[in-house]
C-alpha cells in the first residue's frame, strides 16, 4: 500500500507540472542567413565575400510567455546576433576602419588653413583620432551575447509594460514603412548608417505599448545610466513615441525618438512619418524622416586627446587651439538630413519583387548626399526557407561616401567622397 500511495504521489505531482506547462510556453526561433555579396567602389576595387545576413541578420532567440490570470502575462524575450559565415558575434565593414574623408583629411576639416598647417594637424591630430574611432566600427563590437534584444514584460489588460534592451519606437516606424522591410542593402536606413541616423535599439529602457483596433503604440524612456554624476541623469537620456493606424488597404505612422549625449545635451533626434497603400498586386510605401544632431557623442572621445599638455603645445606650434579643432570636427560629426524613400512591394506565389529608392539629403555645409535604388527578388522554396537577389546601386554626391552593406552588416565607406557603389548578393535564408 506504501508503494502505491508513493506512485501515486508522484503522478499528481507530474500532472501538476503539466497544467502549469500548459500556462506558460518557451519558444526557441531563429534566422540564418548567408550568401555571396559583391560591392564596388572600395579602397580594395570590387569586393567579393560570403557574408552573413544578405537580407536579415542571422539570430536565435528565446520568447516565453506565461498566462498568470486576469488577463495578465508575463513575457520575455532574449534575442543574439551571430554571423553566419563565422560563428562570431559581432562584424566589421568591408572598409576596415576607414572614416569618411570629411572625418579624416586636413583639407575638408580646416580648409582655410595653410597646406604648412594642413600637414602638421594630418600626421599628428587628424590621422590618429580618426584610427581611434575606426577601430570601434562594425556591428556588436563589444561581443554582447543578447546584442539584438532581451527584456522582460507583463500583459495586462490595459497594454504592456517592457524593461531592458528595445527597438526604438521611431525605428520601428521607420521599418514599417520601408518596402525593403529593412532588408537587404536597399533598405532606406543604409544610405544614412555612418554616423548613425537612427538609435534603432537601446539598452536600459522601459516601455508601455497598447494595440487595439488597428491601432499600434508606445512610449519609451532610456535611463542612460551614465558612470560619470556631473550631469545627473540627462546624461545619455532618450524618449521616444510611436502611433501607427492600419486600416483595410492603406496605413499611417508616425514616431519620435530623442537622445542626450553623455555631457546631458540633447543630441540625435528623428521625427518619422511613414505610409503605405495598396495597388494593384502589391504596396506602394513612403516615409520621411528628419535627422537632427548638433552635438554628437563622438566628440567626447575627441576631447580628451586634444586636452593634454603635449597636445596642446603641438596646436600651439602649429598656430590653433584644441577649440578650433573641436569646432572642424564638430562640423564633420553633426548631423542635419532629410532620408526619403518610396517603394513598392509585391509577393505573388513563391515570387516577392520589391523595388525602391532612397535619398539623404545632408543640409549642411559638408552637403555628403547619397541615394540609392534597385530591386530585390526572393524565391520562396518553402514557408521557412527562400532565395534571394540583390541589385542596389549608392550614388554619392559632395561628401558623401555611403558603400552598401546588409541587414545583418555595416557597408562603411567608398574609396573616396563622390565615389559610387554596387552591390550585387545572392543568398539562403532559412527562418525556425
Amino acid at each position: 500500500m506504501k508503494k502505491l500511495t508513493l506512485v501515486a504521489t508522484a503522478i499528481m505531482g507530474l500532472l501538476s507540472t503539466s497544467a502549469a506547462m500548459a500556462q506558460s510556453t518557451v519558444t526557441l526561433y531563429g534566422i540564418v542567413d548567408a550568401g555571396y555579396n559583391q560591392v564596388s567602389g572600395l579602397r580594395q576595387g570590387t569586393v567579393s565575400t560570403i557574408a552573413s545576413g544578405i537580407m536579415e541578420g542571422s539570430r536565435f532567440g528565446m520568447r516565453g510567455t506565461e498566462d498568470i490570470g486576469g488577463g495578465y502575462k508575463a513575457i520575455f524575450t532574449l534575442e543574439n546576433r551571430f554571423e553566419a559565415d563565422t560563428g562570431a558575434l559581432g562584424n566589421r565593414t568591408n572598409s576596415g576602419a576607414q572614416l569618411p574623408d570629411r572625418m579624416v583629411n586636413a583639407n575638408l576639416l580646416v580648409p582655410t588653413f595653410s597646406a604648412a598647417q594642413q600637414a602638421g594637424l594630418q600626421t599628428n591630430f587628424f590621422t590618429p583620432i580618426a584610427a581611434s574611432i575606426g577601430a570601434g566600427l562594425g556591428v556588436n563590437t563589444a561581443n554582447n551575447l543578447f546584442d539584438r534584444q532581451a527584456f522582460v514584460g507583463l500583459i495586462t489588460p490595459v497594454g504592456a509594460i517592457t524593461l531592458g534592451r528595445q527597438y526604438t519606437p521611431g525605428y520601428l516606424v521607420g521599418a514599417t514603412f520601408d518596402a525593403s522591410q529593412t532588408q537587404s542593402s536597399l533598405a532606406a536606413g543604409q544610405v544614412a548608417s555612418f554616423p548613425p541616423a537612427f538609435d534603432i535599439r537601446l539598452s536600459n529602457t522601459i516601455q508601455y505599448a497598447i494595440q487595439t483596433s488597428g491601432v499600434t503604440a508606445s512610449l519609451m524612456y532610456g535611463a542612460g545610466e551614465a558612470a560619470t554624476t556631473t550631469v545627473g541623469n540627462s546624461a545619455s537620456r532618450f524618449l521616444g513615441g510611436m502611433v501607427m493606424y492600419k486600416a483595410s488597404g492603406w496605413s499611417v505612422g508616425f514616431g519620435h525618438n530623442t537622445k542626450n549625449n553623455s555631457s546631458g545635451q540633447k543630441s540625435l533626434t528623428n521625427n518619422v512619418l511613414g505610409a503605405t497603400v495598396d495597388v494593384g498586386p502589391g504596396t506602394i510605401y513612403g516615409q520621411y524622416a528628419t535627422i537632427r544632431d548638433e552635438n554628437p557623442d563622438a566628440l567626447a572621445l575627441i576631447a580628451p586627446s586634444l586636452a593634454t599638455p603635449a597636445a596642446t603645445a603641438g596646436l600651439t606650434a602649429l598656430g590653433t587651439n584644441a577649440a578650433t579643432i573641436l569646432a572642424a570636427y564638430s562640423n564633420a560629426l553633426q548631423q542635419n538630413a532629410a532620408l526619403m524613400h518610396v517603394g513598392y512591394r509585391m509577393t505573388t506565389g513563391p515570387h516577392t519583387i520589391v523595388v525602391a529608392y532612397n535619398r539623404l539629403n545632408d543640409k549642411r555645409s559638408n552637403n555628403a548626399d547619397t541615394s540609392s535604388y534597385g530591386a530585390t527578388y526572393t524565391y520562396a522554396l518553402s514557408k521557412r526557407t527562400n532565395l534571394n537577389a540583390v541589385l542596389t546601386r549608392f550614388n554619392n554626391k559632395g561628401t558623401g561616401q555611403a558603400a552598401p552593406g546588409g541587414n545583418g552588416f555595416l557597408g562603411g565607406v567608398t574609396s573616396s567622397a563622390g565615389v559610387d557603389s554596387t552591390n550585387i548578393a545572392f543568398g539562403i535564408r532559412h527562418t525556425f
